[in-house]
């Protein structure tokens, strides 16, 4: 915390800006063509899915880049140890950390929705929790990408591989109903889409229609990836 004060404006501007440009440019510039999508104007469809990209972006850049300075570079982690600390111990508070960001630009995109009047119902409130399992979710699963790597060339492979892709398959940009079927069941399974499926109807001033099942896919990601997390770091520190 100490370190990140005096890198926070940077640091936010940066988790920030890209889902935000995103928001501004696509909503209201392809807005102007696309006047509607299920029956609501396009930028309020949009800030739904930037809500959650946005807190996926930034849990994934600090539990990947930042958490490996701090365990492979600046060995940060190995310093912790000399204290009455276990690895886990470290790691968690790695995935809370990174979740905790996550939250500060999730966040940031709601109170600019606000600010823009693109949306103002009291159901936003309820998108706190909603992106604090975002934020955990895609923590504990960049953990695990991070016990792998062996330098920041390898997060590459799951920033253009797992993450890009998962943002065209998780109802970001359009609905669900648009892709092919048998890609269906896929898309259910991602945890972006879980996330989406309970952020877009509060953008709407709406409740989901089903709360459980998303909510069950996310914690799954966020306990079972960090469970992951927790063997593989163990394994990377004993060899």
């Amino acid at each position: 915390m100490l370190v990140w004060r005096k890198l926070a404006v940077p640091s936010l501007l940066a988790n920030v800006a890209d889902p935000l440009i995103t928001l501004v440019a696509f909503g209201y510039g392809l807005g102007a063509l696309l006047q509607q999508v299920d029956g609501v104007p396009y930028v309020l469809f949009l800030a739904g899915g930037s809500v959650c990209m946005s807190t996926m972006m930034a849990a994934s850049f600090e539990s990947l880049y930042s958490a490996f300075s701090r365990m492979h570079v600046q060995r940060t982690w190995e310093s912790l140890l000399n204290a009455p600390l276990l690895l886990d111990d470290v790691l968690a508070a790695e995935w809370l950390w990174g979740a905790l960001k996550a939250c500060i630009s999730g966040v940031a995109i709601i109170l600019v929705a606000m600010a823009l009047g693109i949306s103002r119902h009291p159901t936003l409130i309820a998108l706190l929790p909603v992106i604090v399992l975002t934020g955990l979710a895609f923590s504990a699963i960049a953990l695990c990408v991070n016990a792998l790597a062996s330098g920041y060339d390898f997060f590459s492979y799951y920033f253009t591989l797992v993450l890009t892709p998962m943002t065209f398959l998780s109802g970001v940009w359009f609905p669900l109903n648009q892709l092919p079927q048998w890609l269906h069941p896929i898309c259910q399974a991602l945890p972006l889409t879980a996330a989406v499926q309970l952020a877009r109807p509060l953008m709407l001033g709406q409740w989901p229609d089903a709360v459980v099942g998303p909510v069950a896919v996310l914690l799954v990601y966020a306990l079972g990836g960090f469970y992951l997390a927790t063997v593989l770091t163990r394994r990377r520190f004993v060899s």
